[in-house]
Order: structure tokens, then C-alpha cells, then sequence
């Protein structure tokens, strides 16, 4: 049995009266706030992701780049151990050769053709280490550069600017600008009294 005021449970109940809330559309202003507002939520949602997108395009940019150079460099230093070991053997050839006696006319033929030959010899060595990145400075008359050269003795000179290389014992030699062999030198130096310029 029912009655006028049981419910139907498949139904809800809908509130009438002066309390119960009404549906009403929103206003043309109140669109346009809500769609301007999403659109700039989007937008800054689309710069946000344009920045990481640019960050990690230039972080691979640089990883090639970083990669490009370390590789160059391999392939251009990767001789290095090498290089100094035939710097040592020209070295070795010039020594051989200043040792020689110094040219006179009374002296053997052989002599003379010997020291030319040898002469030839280190020419064409010391040409085919410039062909191949290895490069061969005197330093002598040039001031004097740590970078460059060891300093084994200082010699007072007033003929010579203060810290210029009066002498070489060695030559330095370098591997594509790569410094392999410092040149062992001798720096000029004031003489005592006389203020270094």
C-alpha cells in the first residue's frame, strides 16, 4: 500500500521552493573568462615544454660537439708517445752530426761527403715531421716563454735584452701546436748595476 507521500527510490527527490538552487547559463563574460583562462593555462603549458624541447636540443648540440672534438683530438694526439720518441731520434741525428769535426780543406773526402749525407738525412727527416703535424722551433733571440722553453742557465749579458734565449741546447717541438719537447735554453740576464727592462 502507498501513499501520497512515499518516493520512488529510482527517482530522486527535487527540491522546490525558494531554497533550491537554479540552473543558469553562464553569462557571455563568464565564457569568455573561462576559455581565456584555458587558453593561457595551454600556452604556458606549450612554453614550458618549448623550453625543455630547446634545453635538450642544445644539450645534444653540444654533446655532438663535445664528441666531434674529443674525437678529433684523439685522432690528431694519439701519436703523441710516438712523436716524442722520433723528436728524441732527430735529436739524436743532430748530436751525431755536430759531433763530426768541423769542415777544413785538408780533411778526407769521405769526411766531407759523410757530413753532407747526414746533413741531407736530417733535412728530409725533420720534413717529413712537418708534413705530419710535428714541428721543430728555435727558439734562440726569442723571449723567453715557459710554456715553451726550460730555462737550464741564466747568463748576464748587457748585449741582450733581459730574459731573451741567448742559446738552445735543444729545439722545442711541438705536435699540431701541442707543445711535445720544451727547448732547453739559456736566458739572458742583466748584469749586476744594471736594472732589467
Amino acid at each position: 500500500m502507498s501513499t501520497e507521500h512515499d518516493t520512488n527510490p529510482a527517482q530522486p527527490a527535487t527540491e522546490t521552493g525558494p531554497d533550491a538552487p537554479l540552473d543558469i547559463p553562464p553569462t557571455p563574460e563568464q565564457l569568455m573568462q573561462a576559455a581565456t583562462a584555458r587558453i593561457a593555462e595551454l600556452e604556458a603549458e606549450r612554453d614550458a615544454f618549448k623550453d625543455k624541447w630547446m634545453r635538450s636540443e642544445a644539450e645534444s648540440a653540444n654533446v655532438r660537439a663535445r664528441a666531434r672534438r674529443d674525437a678529433d683530438d684523439a685522432r690528431q694526439y694519439a701519436v703523441q708517445k710516438f712523436a716524442t720518441d722520433v723528436v728524441e731520434a732527430a735529436e739524436n741525428l743532430k748530436r751525431g752530426i755536430d759531433s763530426l769535426p768541423p769542415s777544413s780543406d785538408d780533411q778526407p773526402a769521405i769526411v766531407t761527403k759523410v757530413r753532407e749525407g747526414l746533413d741531407g738525412v736530417e733535412r728530409s727527416f725533420v720534413g717529413i715531421l712537418e708534413r705530419n703535424g710535428i714541428k721543430k722551433e728555435d727558439p734562440v733571440g726569442q723571449p723567453f716563454d715557459p710554456n715553451k722553453h726550460q730555462a737550464m742557465q741564466e747568463q748576464e749579458t748587457a748585449d741582450h735584452k733581459a730574459g731573451t734565449v741567448l742559446q738552445a741546447w735543444t729545439a722545442c717541438w711541438t705536435l699540431h701546436g701541442r707543445l711535445l719537447k720544451p727547448a732547453m735554453v739559456v736566458v739572458a740576464k742583466a748584469p749586476p748595476g744594471e736594472i732589467a727592462a
